[in-house]
This record gives C-alpha cells, sequence and structure tokens, in this order.
C-alpha cells in the first residue's frame, strides 16, 4: 500500500523515535522495511515508551514528527493508566478523525435532522473530539458535558432527543433517574467496555426501552474507531485505507488470522497521520473479531470488546477481566443492580483466590453469584453483597477494580 511505505519514509525523515527504533531493529532504511506483508516483522509500540519520549524530548516527545506550533490541536489522554499523553493533531488529522467518527456514528442508523444529547466533554480529552462527527453526519447536536445529569434530563425531556450517547458507566446510572416515558430511541455507548456484555445491554435496553448500540475508539489512534449497526453483531471497523489493524496473542506477540470468532489484542498502525503517526501501537484491548459479511451488508471487520488486558488481573493462572465478572453478575438481575466492585487484597496482576468481589442486591445471592462466576470463569471469588446505592455511581466511566485497601 503506497500510503503504508509513504508514512515509513516519513517516519524516518521526522521522526527520530522511529528511526532509532527502526534501525535498532535492523531496519536502516524505509526500504528495508518493505510493505504491509511484512509489518509483522517490526517491533510493536507501547504506551510507556511514548510517555517516556515526551518526558525526555518535551512538549510533544521525539516520536512526534511535526513541530508544536504546526499542531492544530492538543488532546491528552485521560492518565488513568498512568501519566497523561499529550497528542497532537494537524488540521489534516482532525478532518480525518471527523472522518472516522462520522463513519461510526452513521453505523447504527443516526442520520441528518436527529437530535442526539452527548455527554462527552469537549477537552482537553480525546473524547471530545467524537463531537465534529455528530455534525459531519448532520444530526442536532445537543452537547451537556460530564457531570451536568440535571441537564441531561431536562434536555430530554424537552427537547425529545432521538438519541443518547455517553459511557456505559453513566448509561447504567442514568437508567435509575430517566423517566418511563421519554423520546429516546437508541443509547450509543463507548469510553469503556461493557456495551457489548448481553447481560448488561439487555439491562439497559429494557430499562431505556430503546437500542443500545457500542462504540470503541483508543485517543492515541483516533476517538472514534468501530462501531455497531443495527444488527448488533460486533462493532464495524471504521476506518480503513486510514488504519491499518492486526490481531495479535497478548502473551506471545505473534500475529493471530483475522478468522471469525478469533480472539486477541488490537493493533494499530496509522497510514496517513501527520503530527504523531504510530507504527504497531498495542492498544491492550481485547477482543473477539469477525471477518465475514454482517447481516448489514458490510464486510468490514468486526470486533466485540472482552476487556483491557491491562486492567486484567490474574487468580492463580486465570486472567479475569473485570468486565467478564460483571457480565455474570449482571444475569441475576433484577435481584441485582448490575453495580459490582473488585476489591484486590494485594497490589499487582497477580491474585491469590478468593478475590473479593462487592456486588449490589440481595443478601442472599451471595452464594449463587460466586457458584456461576466459579463455573463461568473458572476462578473463585469471595462474594459480599450489599444494599442497592450502597456502591459509587459515575457520570463518565466507573472503576471496576479498587485497590485502595491492598497491601
Amino acid at each position: 500500500m503506497p500510503s503504508y511505505r509513504a508514512q515509513v519514509a516519513r517516519l524516518y525523515e521526522c521522526s527520530a523515535f522511529y528511526r532509532n527504533k527502526l534501525r535498532a531493529a535492523g531496519f536502516e532504511s524505509p526500504e528495508a522495511v518493505g510493505g504491509l506483508e511484512r509489518i509483522a516483522e517490526l517491533p510493536f509500540t507501547e504506551k510507556d515508551e511514548l510517555r517516556a519520549s515526551q518526558a525526555a524530548h518535551p512538549p510533544l516527545g521525539a516520536h512526534a514528527a511535526i513541530d508544536i506550533a504546526q499542531a492544530a490541536r492538543v488532546y491528552s489522554t485521560s492518565g488513568t493508566s498512568g501519566a497523561p499523553l499529550y497528542i497532537p493533531l494537524t488540521r489534516h488529522d482532525v478532518e480525518q478523525w471527523r472522518e472516522i467518527g462520522r463513519r461510526t456514528y452513521s453505523c447504527n442508523g443516526l442520520k441528518a435532522g436527529e437530535r442526539v444529547v452527548t455527554t462527552y466533554g469537549a477537552g482537553p480529552f480525546v473524547a471530545g473530539a467524537s463531537l465534529a462527527a455528530f455534525e459531519a453526519i448532520g444530526a442536532v447536536h445537543i452537547p451537556v458535558g460530564v457531570g451536568n445529569t440535571e441537564k441531561l434530563l431536562a434536555a430530554v425531556a424537552r427537547l425529545q432527543p432521538e438519541a443518547l450517547a455517553c459511557t456505559p458507566s453513566y448509561a447504567l446510572y442514568l437508567s435509575e433517574k430517566l423517566p418511563k416515558k421519554h423520546s429516546l430511541q437508541r443509547v450509543i455507548v463507548g469510553g469503556e467496555p461493557g456495551g457489548g456484555e448481553q447481560s448488561f445491554r439487555e439491562k439497559l435496553e429494557a430499562a431505556f426501552d430503546a437500542k443500545v448500540y457500542e462504540i470503541m475508539g483508543i485517543g492515541d489512534i483516533a476517538a472514534s474507531l468501530w462501531g455497531e449497526c443495527p444488527a448488533q453483531a460486533g462493532m464495524h471497523f471504521s476506518a480503513e485505507s486510514l488504519i491499518h489493524v492486526e490481531l495479535i496473542d497478548p502473551d506471545s506477540g505473534k500475529s493471530i488470522a483475522m478468522e471469525d470468532g478469533a480472539t486477541g489484542e488490537l493493533v494499530y498502525t496509522h497510514l496517513e497521520r501527520e503530527a504523531a503517526p504510530l507504527l504497531r501501537f498495542r492498544s491492550r484491548d481485547h477482543v473477539r473479531l469477525w471477518s465475514s459479511k454482517c447481516a448489514c451488508g458490510s464486510r468490514a471487520l468486526r470486533v466485540r470488546c472482552l476487556g483491557r488486558t491491562d486492567d486484567m488481573l490474574i487468580v492463580r493462572g486465570v486472567n479475569v477481566f473485570p468486565s467478564a465478572v460483571r457480565e455474570v453478575v449482571a444475569r441475576f438481575r433484577p435481584r441485582v443492580t448490575g453495580a459490582l466492585l473488585i476489591k484486590p487484597p494485594t497490589k499487582g496482576v497477580r491474585q491469590e483466590p478468593p478475590l473479593p468481589i462487592v456486588v449490589e442486591g440481595e443478601a442472599a445471592l451471595a452464594d449463587a453469584i460466586a457458584a456461576a462466576i466459579r463455573d463461568a470463569l473458572t476462578f473463585t471469588p469471595g462474594v459480599r453483597m450489599v444494599p442497592p446505592q450502597s456502591l459509587p455511581r459515575s457520570d463518565y466511566k466507573s472503576k471496576l477494580v479498587d485497590f485502595s485497601e491492598a497491601k
């Protein structure tokens, strides 16, 4: 693909980080790198490398291919898994994000003239970049921002929007606040795993009496990369020809064939990014993938997010994704609210059983929930039930793992 070869050549010319990284891996020139068919031979890019690059070469880092004066916008990551990382975009990059977002949010059927109320902040985080996608579609955009629940409820009542866009955590919170009769026909959720969990989705759809559609992005690559269609059979990739995607084994790093049902970690490479192009960037998003034609007619890749490998715990050799625990707990609705908190007793990824889990719901359910988790996820939990509304709610993203009492 010509754009890939041109991108690699630009990295050698403009990015000291990648020039040194690729030469250290044995690729002395852009010609030595070759085409996309050889991309699996190249080293990965890790988030911690980018942080170190930016710390050593402020303000944008040695991986950036522009000077900050050439940037049109500079976003930042939320810093939830470490120090925030600044992400520059040129005008070209901004337009590219807008187009990817338009494809993603159009996928579920949102169209010109429809009203959509959103809770994404306009800045400084990359989620704010999604807002331009609604303008590109021609939708009537009603932004209320983060932390304005009363304003959101008022906007739904008075402006009668057809769609709501927010995180799964906030959707769950709103489901307890929204009147039974409202105008919402679809709820578009993203920003964290959860929207694709069947039990969690069923709870939301029943509470809202509306269809739930999941979207997914990653700030380092693009704000909205994947979007779900009405078939609800996985999220479609929205950045074909702009971003190359791979599937790898998260432990070995080896490539996995893009076949129906394959699971692994997503890896991304920019093909046309100007400001800070990334090469084989490890997303830490663990997904199930489908490459066959969707019922909607699209042949784009589809994924369902299973969880994030950097949120994962290991209990005696068993990989435990918090979102998978939530999905099992949600099977017990309406006798549970769906809210839970995993409280590891020790710091670090590796934990000994039983893994403490606090669940909102009926006190008598502790043993049944523990047995269901043990059967489905093959690790031993210690389940403690607490009354409804005992655990904190969030107007953005909810923490499922709490290390505050870990030793």
